[in-house]
């Protein structure tokens, strides 16, 4: 076919198969939807709660999309305050993690797929 349609609810939660389930939902369709050349995931961070890591990619360019509810969104040493639509590019090399608000955050995050450039997970982050 030259088309996959997946609702992304559908997809495996993976935060929730590692033992992040407490703190957010993170579904990657990349299998679910066939895809070859693109990255995409779908997150809900939960309320009041933070990404429990931050991570980068030495290659991969990023694009995150808010959808609903808000937030802060920390890009190295800088943190930002993020609302629904707001569309922030990351650049390869750029640390980022997600702390949602009282409504929590759900966004999407896509780019090119590289597929030897998984990400680089950073602990603590937050610090």
């Amino acid at each position: 076919m030259d088309y996959t349609i997946k609702n992304l609810r559908e997809v495996k939660d993976s935060a929730a198969e590692y033992g992040y389930g407490e703190k957010q939902e993170s579904r990657f369709p990349r299998e679910d939807l066939e895809m070859a050349q693109t990255g995409v995931g779908y997150h809900r961070v939960k309320p009041g709660q933070r990404q429990p890591f931050a991570h980068r990619h030495a290659d991969a360019e990023e694009i995150h999309v808010v959808l609903a509810g808000g937030g802060r969104l920390k890009l190295d040493d800088e943190v930002i305050e993020v609302a629904p639509l707001d569309a922030i590019r990351v650049a390869p090399g750029v640390a980022r993690a997600f702390e949602a608000g009282d409504e929590g955050l759900d966004y999407l995050v896509f780019g090119p797929r590289h597929a030897s450039d998984m990400g680089e997970m950073i602990e603590d982050f937050w610090d």
